[in-house]
């Protein structure tokens, strides 16, 4: 049984070293194995000024820690001091300890959109100085920040009263909790919703919070979202955009920013920033807001949201969701219209050429005449379902149209079919489906003079089922070791290869694509996508031709379940080349998901296996001595720093407490009032320093002791060696003399000990309790100057209770546990409320102290009854 005993700490130690290599394997996933940062720099042309807007007297007191200021540079911002504005308002929210600065990037670009146009139309941005709180840890004061917001949307709106195209709501851009705050202000019972008609938020957790570290936050989001979900049909005036920054952003996971999925079908649209045309970028966390490929984007969104006749944002909510669409999801590489023509009449002496092949590629160079090229559809309907035609001219221009005359070479007037156009980062690419179009007769391809331009002209005619290829995805155990793989023989232009059984967001892949081509010539760039059609989270690869690439797979969003549609890699391809697609399963991205979505519940399992910890010690309590289990970090941190404190201080003799003392009474007297008064967590911050310092303390003199024992022994061995010449009736005398002695110190110092063991697990617990509450007592520190008590307290009761455990366990020691009648069900308690603390705490992670004081409490009983 020794033997066997021996062996469970080395198994439990290898065990709990391999979950810990394979926890930091994930996390280095996450955080450091991620595609490099490819957004370019916002610059400010001159330098950035913020006009503090004055604030009604109501509201400066009520909310003294927030600020309002208005964004300007220049000419620009000296023309504003006086507040006489004439343009568009919108409202930039900061995040989790974000900085009201942050719009500059967004002030800076729409300013110089707005000198293109020659000051017809333009923005003035706004932004609240929201003291830089850290909202996404304390839940407290989001329900303060709301109500702020709306003090804020009617004092701007008063800035434009009298103008003569005066606003009657407010555009808001909202980062990280920014955007949850201004989803909240329609939860507000004075809050007229028509303040608002577009809500763009940036990496904004709208489904959950990322760290539920308390009930106001948790209460918050709760109220948000039922709001959302069950008054949609009245928010059908206002329309929103969540734009999620992918994988580089390790904060706040791109399946978070999602909008709940029941609410506003037709008015609501959430994106990933890589699949956001003309950025195709991911972003992290903090780039979002300057980001120039997306600030782009957003600015030239606003701009095509302008209404003529008002000169502000216009209140038609197709026009807006269509504005959207255009700069958020497809780009069709024009500018956009709200009612394009329906036909055109293509004029000009321009050469009419007839192509009757299936596949076609025409490279353009200094050509000053112009051509049309007509492909006739009648002789390729029967053979062909799809043509499909790329152009690598990325002007704005109309190039594709499709003819109704039947019997004429040439069209005069035309559908113009470059609407159904993609842009891609090389190329802009249209596929039709010929049986979507039965009158048109030919398909026009228009090739205007051009002098000084290269380009290139791709269409040809396919089936679909030649192009579609199934690619079964390996199995997730297969840890890389087998592979898919497919060999795309055909030289077409566009391929479409399905991932099959890929639809959960545990699964990662790498995907591997050799091109191979026939000869060396000059050819443009391959474009790989992965296109995932239940979400907008494609990410977009440019790759040369010949080349390897390697294309990281995993989902953000998992399938719906009642969506049967397939993931797909579309390969936009080189005509004379031929390309290899191999899969594999990526064991860290798979293990990198797991904590992508998981992190969260790690304090939730840590704490849930030390109170087991903790329960096993108190079983073996029962009958033996007592187990010992403690974290490497924990008890090697213990051994310094009782290490220095005998350098420091002499220890004392092991001594007995008393549990209860007037002293201590009061002492916890003075942390409950300390708790009421000002903050909880500061309260328990300093119980918790207080026991560390008690736990150092027994932990020096226990080895203080067992160094004395030691050297008395060995003393007491070398002078019985040495004194030979004595008697035998002395040495026995000395020997039982010794014996004695030493078995009563033995005892002592054993019990010593066993406290000491229960002692460091209890205080490991305690630390999660205090890591726990950390944050409310940071934004307690950060606010002080404004106000001493923090209100709401999540920790208020929590903290009394707390200091009143600890006061007594502190002071404790095994004997008096050993002795108890309850101690059999305090030893038996720890197990179901782990369990319980899985269930609840990993969507609650504020309930995890209410678990782990509950057993506490049952300590404090048996050290009392």
């Amino acid at each position: 049984m020794g033997r066997v005993g021996r062996r469970l700490p080395a198994v439990a130690a290898l065990f709990y070293g391999a979950l810990a290599a394979l926890v930091l394997l994930g996390v280095r996933d996450v955080l450091f194995l991620y595609e490099e940062n490819r957004c370019s720099m916002t610059y400010m042309y001159e330098y950035p000024e913020y006009l503090k807007i004055k604030l009604p007297k109501k509201t400066a007191r009520r909310y003294p820690a927030y600020e309002l200021y208005l964004y300007g540079e220049g000419n620009y911002a000296e023309e504003n001091k006086n507040l006489l504005l004439t343009g568009i308002p919108v409202l930039f929210l900061p995040g989790n300890a974000g900085s009201y600065r942050q719009v500059r990037s967004l002030g800076s670009i729409a300013l110089r959109k707005a000198e293109d146009v020659d000051f017809k139309y333009h923005f003035n941005f706004f932004s609240v100085n929201f003291n830089e709180e850290l909202v996404a840890l304390y839940g407290g004061s989001l329900q303060r920040q709301t109500k702020f917001v709306h003090e804020c949307i009617k004092v701007i709106l008063k800035l434009y009263r009298d103008r003569e195209f005066a606003p009657t709501s407010v555009a808001i851009v909202g980062h990280s909790m920014g955007g949850l705050v201004a989803r909240a202000l329609l939860t507000l019972k004075n809050f007229k919703p028509d303040l608002i008609n577009l809500l763009i938020t940036q990496a904004t957790p709208h489904i959950a919070p990322v760290m539920p570290l308390d009930k106001y936050l948790t209460d918050f989001y709760t109220a948000v979202n039922n709001h959302w979900i069950l008054k949609a049909q009245d928010l059908r005036n206002l329309t929103t955009l969540s734009v999620a920054g992918g994988f580089r952003d390790y904060q706040v996971r791109s399946g978070l920013a999602f909008l709940p999925r029941l609410s506003q079908h037709d008015s609501a649209l959430s994106v990933v920033s890589s699949a956001v045309p003309r950025a195709w970028v991911s972003t992290d966390h903090l780039s979002i807001v300057w980001c120039k490929e997306l600030i782009l984007a957003t600015i030239r969104a606003f701009f095509d949201l302008i209404d003529e006749n008002t000169r502000q944002i216009t209140e038609d909510p197709k026009k807006r969701m269509s504005v959207l669409n255009h700069h958020f999801v497809r780009h069709p590489a024009k500018i956009f219209e709200e009612n394009p023509e329906a036909f055109k009449e293509l004029t000009g002496a321009l050469m009419w050429i007839t192509v009757k092949a299936s596949k076609w590629t025409y490279s353009v160079y200094n050509d000053s005449d112009g051509k049309y090229f007509t492909f006739p559809l009648a002789s390729h309907r029967k053979s062909y379902s799809h043509v499909y035609c790329a152009n690598s001219m990325l002007d704005t221009s109309s190039w594709i149209y499709g003819c109704m005359n039947s019997n004429s070479s040439m069209c005069l007037e035309a559908t113009d079919l470059s609407w159904r156009a993609e842009l891609l980062p090389t190329t802009k690419v249209v596929m039709l489906k010929l049986q979507d179009y039965p009158s048109l007769s030919h398909v026009v391809i228009q090739v205007p003079p051009t002098v000084g331009n290269k380009y290139t002209l791709d269409c040809e005619f396919f089936k679909e089922d030649s192009r579609t290829v199934q690619l079964p995805v390996t199995h997730l155990f297969s840890f890389g070791l087998s592979s898919s793989k497919i060999l795309l023989n055909s030289t077409g232009l566009l391929y479409n290869v399905q991932l099959q059984h890929f639809n959960q967001i545990y699964q990662a892949f790498k995907i591997y694509i050799e091109s191979h081509c026939q000869s060396l010539k000059e050819r443009k760039p391959s474009v790989y996508r992965l296109h995932i059609p239940w979400s907008h989270e494609d990410s977009i690869i440019v790759a040369k031709v010949p080349s390897s690439t390697e294309i990281s797979a995993k989902l953000h969003i998992a399938q719906p379940q009642n969506d049967s549609r397939v993931p797909e890699l579309n390969i936009y391809s080189s005509s004379d080349c031929q390309y290899e697609v191999i899969l594999k399963t990526s064991l860290l991205q798979v293990l990198g998901q797991i904590i992508r979505f998981h992190a969260g519940a790690l304090p939730v399992y840590i704490v849930s296996n030390i109170l087991l910890t903790y329960g096993g010690q108190l079983s073996t309590l029962i009958s033996t001595g007592i187990a010992y289990w403690s974290g490497v970090f924990f008890s090697t941190s213990l051994r310094l720093f009782s290490s220095l404190w005998l350098t420091l201080f002499r220890p004392t003799v092991l001594q007995k407490d008393r549990l209860i003392t007037p002293r201590r009474l009061w002492g916890v007297l003075s942390l409950a009032l300390v708790s009421w008064t000002t903050c909880g967590a500061f309260a328990v911050v300093i119980i918790y320093l207080q026991y560390l310092f008690k736990v150092i303390k027994l932990h020096v003199n226990v080895r203080a002791e067992q160094n004395m024992l030691n050297g008395d022994s060995d003393h007491l061995k070398e002078t019985s060696q040495n004194s030979s010449i004595h008697t035998i009736k002395n040495q026995s005398s000395t020997d039982s003399i010794s014996e004695a002695t030493q078995s009563l110190s033995n005892n002592t110092i054993a019990e010593a000990v066993n406290s000491l063991k229960m002692h460091v697990t209890v205080l490991n617990l305690f630390t999660w309790i205090v890591l726990l509450n950390l944050p409310s007592l940071i934004y307690w520190l950060k606010n002080l100057r404004y106000n001493v008590k923090l209100d709401p307290d999540p920790c208020r009761s929590t903290a009394i209770i707390i200091v009143c455990i600890l006061e007594i366990l502190m002071n404790s020691s095994t004997s008096e546990v050993k002795s108890s009648k309850l101690l059999k069900i305090a030893a038996k308690v720890p197990l179901p409320l782990s369990v319980a603390m899985l269930a609840f705490g990993q969507m609650h992670l504020y309930k995890v102290p209410h678990f782990v004081m509950f057993s506490l409490l049952l300590h404090v009983l048996c050290c009392i009854v």
